[in-house]
């Protein structure tokens, strides 16, 4: 319809230390850095996780992390990517990588909060091992609609239905976290399968800290910079045709759990599923 594959080439992302844009949330001595921060390996052992997030608060922007998530044995582990913003009605865009047993694959769950309400659980299994090698997760998120890509294939979009009365992420700014912690009571298998500490520690690496965004204050409800950068553009609001065949390859050949899908959760099918194309994509 109206523009090329959203490999975004007009904002190729640009690798900076892990130092320029991010601080430790906690637990900073299981933090280990290497090739002075470019690269960077979070830890988990029994007496604690550890988690960073960036400097700044954003509002609208592209985010993307390379990681490579915790290999062999992984049960009861997530592995989480996320923006949030920072009150009770909180905003906030996840990334979840759930671990599980040696040879069984990782499940990648995604979630949009607004308004201090989620309960939009999405998972799909991952095409790939993603314990092998780096891959790209990213987030494009502007006034109409939010996307998450693996690499650069679509899994997902939350578009602005606040016609619809959904209530849509657009005047909180978020700062951006990661984190690996212990999660077994509900991770793996609703929580039947528990952590292996005597696997530990569990280590997720992390490259290509790339942040893009309206930097803004905590305080501020719009971005001054509405319209003049690249992922406010018209092009951007949508997907186009590709991208949307392969939303529905994942749709069709990789998702587990959709909660549009959920009649015993929801009885009534939320109102964005089918403007998403959550549902007969």
């Amino acid at each position: 319809m109206h523009k090329t594959n959203l490999h975004l080439t007009n904002s190729s992302p640009v690798d900076v230390p892990f130092q320029k844009n991010y601080v430790p949330t906690w637990a900073e001595d299981h933090i280990h850095y290497i090739d002075g921060g470019r690269e960077v390996q979070l830890y988990l052992d029994k007496s604690t996780g550890t988690g960073f997030q960036t400097r700044g608060s954003y509002l609208f922007g592209h985010f993307s992390m390379h990681m490579k998530l915790v290999a062999g044995d992984s049960a009861g582990t997530v592995t989480a990517f996320y923006l949030s913003s920072q009150n009770s009605e909180h905003d906030e865009i996840d990334f979840e990588f759930l671990g599980n047993r040696t040879g069984e694959p990782y499940i990648l769950q995604t979630n949009v909060f607004s308004g201090g309400k989620g309960d939009r659980e999405q998972r799909i299994y991952l095409w790939f091992d993603p314990t092998k090698d780096y891959h790209s997760y990213s987030v494009l998120w502007n006034l109409y609609m939010i996307a998450f890509f693996v690499d650069d294939t679509p899994i997902r979009v939350f578009k602005n239905s606040k016609d619809l009365g959904v209530r849509y992420p657009f005047n909180q700014p978020m700062k951006l976290y990661s984190s690996l912690w212990n999660a077994d009571d509900w991770a793996t298998r609703g929580g039947r399968e528990k952590t292996d500490w005597s696997r530990a520690p569990f280590v997720a690496s992390y490259r290509g800290f790339h942040v893009d965004g309206c930097e803004a204050s905590a305080e501020a409800r719009y971005c001054a910079t509405q319209g003049a950068r690249w992922w406010d553009q018209p092009e951007f609001q949508d997907l186009d045709g590709e991208q949307y065949r392969r939303l529905a390859w994942v749709r069709k050949t990789h998702t587990i759990y959709n909660y549009c899908d959920d009649r015993d959760r929801y009885p009534t099918m939320s109102p964005e599923c089918h403007r998403d194309r959550d549902v007969d994509v």
